[in-house]
């Protein structure tokens, strides 16, 4: 042990959407819970998402398809999939597992373990909105995927399907029926499919905010500093070099994680999706519910802070500056689908998203000890997976029985 560490329970590496959660239900089990971040309660990609519980995603990034449409992707600089050219060579291991995750073999396991981590993160939801100052910020509004052509429409066929197979409900509409469900589409929209139990919040930034109240008023801790170093006896320093020692440490430091598992001696291949948006004023349009567009790669919702569009998935690491351009391709792309729109006075931002090559987050020990526990690489699934997250690692500590099968979640699998 360190001489004169301050000494903790469970200190979380990281207070985004997936830490809070954590701290919540690690308090439920009694445990005392101190938060560490550098910037603060959800500063990072849990503040600037796309507010969706996405509980019908259950396909990964890595598709036997995603080959054949990447080379098209990666010669548009601003297009749905981007790296920049002088981040490749970086990228290339992280390639290779992607191209391996996306044979058909590995793309099936990896939807029968998505299917059950997003059933695992409804039944929790249907659970954590019964909390007032949770279910008062979700909303059931159902989403629209949008569809330019019959052909397009034709080709997401099988996914629907697929998606029918683990029980998600869903019907196609076109005609007046679209119109109803969102007035103003462009006729260059032809179809879509409606998702009723799609749900989304009022705004991500609040909705995690409202998660840290609770924390709180346990007496949870938030530490606004650094992590510099962790170690396998649950060791942990701080950027100004205070020392601390806890019982668990769990690493939920988003992009930044595979830094500190490395200190660990755990190699997780963890990249950095940096995606864009724009949140534009409320009365910018009329939209009823999110919309998207998959085809081009993003999504537009209605939060109570305005009308977020955001997505696509740029490559380009932790250190590279922001490339604005991308969006305002997707505000001038919305405004072709939707011409009534107002694009004025919109706010940009852009975000890290971790995520590992097979689109499956890492949750669960360290290999190399059992004071250390991992939860990150949720990719765009961080806010929908935050509370199955939490009752995975929550009964990791506890020693419980999982719900799930695991395996296909654990840190050491590459």
């Amino acid at each position: 042990m360190i001489k004169n560490a301050q000494k903790h329970d469970v200190i979380i590496v990281g207070a985004g959407i997936i830490g809070l959660s954590i701290a919540h239900y690690l308090q439920q089990d009694g445990r005392a819970v101190t938060l560490i971040d550098r910037k603060g309660v959800a500063q990072e990609a849990s503040f600037g998402n796309a507010g969706a519980f996405a509980l019908a995603d259950i396909f990964p990034l890595a598709s036997p398809g995603i080959m054949l449409k990447a080379p098209k992707w990666l010669l548009d600089p601003l297009g749905p999939l981007s790296i920049r050219p002088n981040y490749l060579l970086n990228i290339a291991p992280f390639l290779m597992r992607f191209f391996r995750a996306s044979w058909p073999d590995q793309y099936r396991r990896s939807i029968v373990a998505q299917s059950a981590l997003l059933e695992l993160a409804a039944n929790e939801l249907d659970r954590m909105r019964k909390l007032p100052n949770i279910g008062n910020q979700v909303r059931e509004d159902g989403a629209l995927h949008l569809y330019e052509s019959d052909a397009e429409f034709e080709r997401s066929r099988g996914t629907w399907k697929a998606r029918e197979e683990f029980g998600i409900e869903f019907r196609h509409v076109e005609g007046f029926d679209l119109q109803q469900l969102q007035p103003g589409l462009s006729p260059k929209i032809k179809r879509a499919t409606f998702i009723p139990k799609w749900q989304t919040v009022n705004d991500p930034f609040e909705f995690a905010k409202s998660i840290w109240n609770m924390v709180q008023a346990d007496k949870g801790v938030l530490i606004e500093k650094g992590v510099k170093h962790i170690n396998k006896g649950g060791a942990v320093t701080l950027d100004d070099g205070t020392e601390l020692i806890a019982n668990n440490v769990i690493v939920t430091a988003g992009a930044w994680s595979h830094k500190l598992a490395a200190q660990v001696g755990d190699r997780i291949p963890l990249e950095s999706e940096r995606g864009y948006n724009t949140t534009l004023p409320a009365d910018a349009f009329d939209l009823r519910r999110q919309l998207i567009f998959g085809e081009h790669g993003f999504v537009m919702t209605p939060l109570s802070t305005g009308i977020r569009v955001g997505g696509a998935v740029e490559f380009a690491g932790l250190e590279a500056e922001p490339n604005y351009k991308r969006s305002e391709i997707l505000l001038n792309k919305v405004k072709s689908f939707l011409p009534d729109l107002k694009m004025e006075n919109g706010s940009q931002w852009m975000g890290f998203r971790p995520s590992l090559p097979d689109t499956l987050p890492a949750i669960g020990a360290s290999k190399n000890s059992d004071k250390i526990c991992y939860a990150f690489g949720h990719g765009h699934l961080g806010l929908t997976q935050c509370f199955a997250t939490a009752k995975i690692v929550s009964d990791v500590l506890a020693k419980r029985q999982q719900q799930l099968d695991v395996s296909p979640f654990n840190p050491a699998r590459f």
